[in-house]
């Protein structure tokens, strides 16, 4: 998820309430739950929401055009700040005090998941198939999706495009070489770094995982029962990513704050972020900046992949409402109702055919998003998934600032992340 006002990480604190199902309409079966159906026909009374940061600030307004359909229906959103979030929903479920939907936070739904207080997706009224393939995969957990994917986020690179034509080099480089060479070349055409990738601390793990899946690494097995860190495939993406510190092409240590002066300056070459960084370019660089910034893909290792962020809708078991909040979350999810909550806020659809009109289809620096999306994957939906993180970017400092043996790094991950455990 991204770091910023509109998502943050908050501590695990995982609930250990049981799983029930609903009781309500034919039950059809979705992996090892049950989802029941949703009857939309006679839709009434109030779907309680709960959404963070810009989007708890919006949907209120938005969601007129829901009631407007749906007269009987009244939608009150409740605005959660993100660093409360977490622990809110949480004191929610075990209290049975939740509203009838909320956002959740892609790297959150193991924990909520399987803590029993999120209702199984109804297949009967949601198509998985309409979604990006890595946004849908974050709403499972067991083998069963609990939610449905809003907005989506992934990384793509930034690049200085005058700095790599001085170098000679591709601003879209294809392979793991074309971006050491690019990162090089950019430094020796004057830039400081050739790139930045982030050397550890906390959230690290969502720059580095990109390089692990590019290897053909795999983070567990697929019945996620065991972790699968210590693999030659984690290795080499370990001592990729170090060697653009241990051969000064990145910074070890970048002050806060300078990264978007120092690329407008051209200090830096390159970096890795998500959409986010095209507003804070143009409000950095000023009027006509981002036309001298490439915006590229990933490059492959053994294959292409970046990681996928964002945030999911899910309705609760104990939803008073259920019908109707299931009805505004399918709402949410319409291609044409996507690509206006784009224009709304900048969010990006996770509905693939929602990209395919208005400034979705025609912007060029979008369209890189959009290409990226089809790659994009999300880490393991597991509840002690952000202790597991919090482990990675620990030693990947070491790996980045101390020089510490990828394969010693590797095992300390596998090690710790067995005692953790994956919390199912």
């Amino acid at each position: 998820m991204r770091r910023t006002a509109r998502i943050g990480v908050a501590a695990l604190a995982v609930t250990t309430l049981a799983l029930t199902a609903c009781g309500r309409g034919d039950d059809t079966t979705t992996g090892d739950a049950t989802a029941t159906a949703v009857d939309t026909d006679e839709l009434s009374g109030t779907v309680t929401v709960w959404a963070m940061g810009t989007e708890g600030e919006k949907l209120g307004a938005f969601a007129e055009a829901f009631t407007e359909e749906n007269p009987d229906v009244t939608i009150d959103v409740t605005a959660v700040p993100w660093d409360a979030a977490h622990d809110k929903i949480a004191t929610a479920i075990a209290a049975d005090e939740v509203p009838d939907v909320s956002m959740i936070g892609t790297t959150w739904m193991g924990e909520f998941a399987s803590s029993g207080g999120l209702d199984p997706t109804p297949p009967d009224l949601i198509d998985e198939s309409t979604f990006f393939e890595g946004a849908w995969g974050s709403t499972e957990v067991g083998g069963t999706s609990y939610a449905v994917p809003w907005y989506v986020e992934t990384r793509v690179l930034y690049v200085d495009t005058a700095l790599a034509e001085q170098a000679g080099v591709s601003p879209t480089p294809a392979t793991w070489d074309d971006l050491t060479a690019m990162s090089k070349g950019m430094q020796s055409a004057g830039a400081q770094w050739g790139i930045n990738l982030q050397p550890g601390q906390t959230g690290a793990w969502q720059t580095f995982l990109p390089f692990a899946w590019q290897a053909g690494a795999e983070i567990m097995n697929a019945d996620q029962t065991e972790f699968t860190f210590d693999t030659p495939e984690f290795v080499e993406a370990l001592t990729y990513y170090q060697s653009f510190f241990t051969d000064g092409v990145a910074p070890k240590e970048l002050p806060e704050g300078t990264l978007e002066p120092d690329f407008v300056a051209g200090k830096i070459g390159a970096f890795q972020s998500g959409p986010w960084h095209i507003g804070l370019l143009d409000e950095s660089g000023g009027e006509g900046f981002l036309d001298t910034v490439t915006l590229a893909p990933l490059p492959a290792g053994e294959t292409q992949a970046s990681f996928i962020g964002g945030s999911n809708l899910a309705v609760f078991k104990s939803a008073e409402n259920r019908d109707a909040a299931w009805a505004f979350v399918q709402w949410l999810s319409d291609p044409e109702v996507q690509a206006d909550w784009y224009a709304e806020t900048s969010d990006l659809p996770a509905v693939q055919s929602a990209w395919e009109s208005g400034d979705l289809a025609s912007d060029e620096r979008l369209a890189v998003f959009g290409e990226q999306m089809t790659t994009a994957q999300a880490p393991p939906a597991i509840p002690t998934w952000e202790q597991i993180a919090n482990v990675i970017d620990t030693e990947l400092e070491k790996v980045c600032k101390s020089g510490m043996d990828p394969q010693e790094a590797a095992t300390a991950i596998q090690q710790q992340a067995e005692s953790i455990g994956t919390g199912l």
